[in-house]
């Protein structure tokens, strides 16, 4: 009789953890119905997956979160066919800010998060996630034939997603910043 020892690493267990937590953390949000509480926790995810876990963990937390929303009426169902740009903009986000934590990283231990390096990864992040979906939305809104929802979706993907972008990197730092201190 054979016996297989199974041995967990440490590393790869607490990555699964924090992924998963995450990942239940994201599709929770868009179940309070409320944009301006969903979006800050949804990008705040996305920036703490990728701190910490990387940017394919960030890229694949920002693929669920629209789908739920949409399926739960937080996005409004003629607004399904911005489902695809949203997950974009998210990998964008998600790319561009972990190409700035690498530049970051590459001098200091990630820990010690310096305050202006990690705005300006967050602010650009943000930024850039903006500007392509606000820019992705024109296009797709006005093929949206009743300008009531098409005036409503202009709205939600304007401004309010540079805020809800600006302040998940707002909650990713504090989050970021308590774990480095315990």
């Amino acid at each position: 009789m054979q016996i297989k020892t199974i041995t967990l690493n440490k590393t790869k267990t607490l990555s699964l953890v924090y992924f998963t937590g995450l990942l239940a953390v994201s599709i929770i949000a868009p179940l309070f119905h409320f944009q301006p509480i969903t979006g800050p926790i949804v990008n705040a995810c996305l920036f703490v997956a990728t701190a910490m876990l990387g940017v394919q963990a960030g890229i694949m937390l920002g693929l669920l979160p629209s789908l739920v929303a949409l399926s739960v009426g937080t996005l409004p169902a003629p607004l399904a066919p911005m489902v695809p740009f949203i997950m974009a903009s998210n990998a964008i986000m998600v790319v561009v800010f972990a190409e700035g934590v690498k530049l970051l990283t590459t001098y200091k231990e990630f820990n010690s998060l310096y305050i202006p390096s990690f705005a300006i990864n967050v602010v650009l992040a943000s930024v850039l996630k903006f500007l392509f979906l606000f820019s992705t939305s024109y296009i797709v809104i006005h093929l949206i034939a009743q300008k009531p929802i098409a005036q409503k979706a202009a709205q939600m993907m304007s401004w309010p997603q540079l805020t809800t972008a600006l302040l998940g990197g707002l909650i990713a730092f504090i989050v970021l910043k308590t774990r480095a201190l315990t």
